[in-house]
């Protein structure tokens, strides 16, 4: 069976097992108490702190540890658009992940901010005109993906923080699907906050960071003891830490090469499938887009049908999103880029771990040009 669904979740990497396990057992303590077994911990956690902030090139202090993406990403919505003084109004995209446009819904319902969803091309890319449009408006936050969980495509997120910026409106960009993909550095990417996850990255579930800039004002989702200065109290998952900082780094030192030695192979895997198969449609950005993401739509099938039929022949793959498994409507982002709804819902995710071959692509795009033609034939 090949795994061709990391951008849903992926396999705990040894390392990160090996550097998490001392704190499961004997390194058990709270970080919070004043003993040697807490001290011990402390230590833990604050190494893993230290070790995200370099990658991300930030302090350490601005290191928010979470139980995940959607954590992340919750925090620093509601808690930036919460603290603010500014108007209620918050800038974001067409195209986010549920939890960032849960998370704005729920300001809308409750708090009465006013919500503006800038539209992307048919390649899923933000109209950066009416984005500093909606900017000119005034705003207390505006939040931005970094790359697309469903189609790939990368935004021009340093062009989008520097419009931020100029407007005097803080940024946040979801980058859980980009982390081990793209570039990290948080000065260098202009952004005010940034959401990750571990198990994207090879570290267990359950874990995740939040980047907040250290001036930027932010109200607690979790409140509590005050630990991680205020920002999200309770009593810190130090293994979840350790394993979070340990697969970051580890992605990161090996980004560059992998990234380009992947997207040759995703490329390469989508040519073959759009000549194998009719009628198929790229979805994103021919060329703007994660290295570990192949999507398409198959007009005149199934997308549930083709998963199965690649299931049956060894390919495990996604019909997109994780987090929106088990709806019968189409996906907000495919129609978001234009495509129709009824063929939205052919649509099929392939996503890549970074020890992916050409062998094993070569033989999923022939599987898929397999199952596609026999779901046509079916009708």
């Amino acid at each position: 069976m090949l795994y061709l669904d990391a951008a849903a979740t992926t396999p705990v990497r040894r390392e990160v097992l090996e550097a998490m396990w001392p704190y499961l057992t004997g390194q058990f303590g709270n970080p919070s108490s004043h003993h040697t077994v807490g001290e011990s911990a402390a230590a833990g956690l604050e190494a893993a702190r230290k070790e995200v902030a370099k990658v991300l090139g930030c302090r350490p202090g601005e290191v928010v540890f979470t139980s995940g993406g959607t954590e992340a990403d919750n925090q620093a919505i509601k808690g930036i658009a919460l603290a603010s003084r500014g108007p209620k109004h918050i800038v974001t995209s067409a195209v986010e992940h549920p939890a960032v446009e849960e998370s704005c819904a729920y300001l809308a319902r409750h708090h009465g901010f006013r919500i503006t969803r800038v539209a992307v091309d048919g390649d899923g890319l933000v109209d950066t005109a009416q984005f500093a449009d909606a900017l000119a408006e005034g705003a207390a936050l505006c939040t931005v993906m970094y790359a697309n969980n469903e189609v790939g495509t990368v935004q021009p997120i340093r062009e989008l923080a520097e419009l931020a910026k100029h407007h005097r409106v803080p940024f946040h960009t979801d980058a859980v699907q980009a982390a081990g993909w793209e570039p990290l550095k948080v000065k260098e990417l202009g952004v005010d906050a940034l959401s990750l996850a571990g198990h994207k990255l090879g570290a267990p579930k359950g874990c995740g960071v939040l980047y907040l800039r250290g001036r930027l004002q932010t109200e607690p989702l979790i409140h509590g003891g005050g630990q991680q200065r205020g920002r999200r109290s309770g009593t810190e998952n130090v293994a979840g830490a350790v394993a979070m900082a340990t697969a970051l780094s580890l992605a990161e030192q090996q980004r560059p090469q992998v990234a380009t030695a992947v997207a040759e192979l995703r490329d390469r895997f989508i040519a073959r499938v759009l000549e194998g198969v009719e009628g198929a449609i790229l979805t994103g950005h021919p060329s703007r887009r994660l290295a570990s993401i192949a999507s398409f739509c198959f007009p005149g099938t199934s997308g549930e049908s083709v998963l199965l039929e690649l299931e049956r022949l060894g390919y495990v793959s996604s019909s997109g999103s994780a987090c929106a498994a088990g709806s019968d409507e189409p996906s907000p982002v495919l129609t978001a880029l234009g495509i129709d709804p009824e063929v939205a819902q052919t649509a099929v995710r392939f996503s890549f771990t970074a020890s992916i071959t050409a062998d094993e692509l070569d033989a999923a795009a022939e599987a898929v040009i397999t199952a596609v033609s026999t779901m046509q034939r079916m009708g």
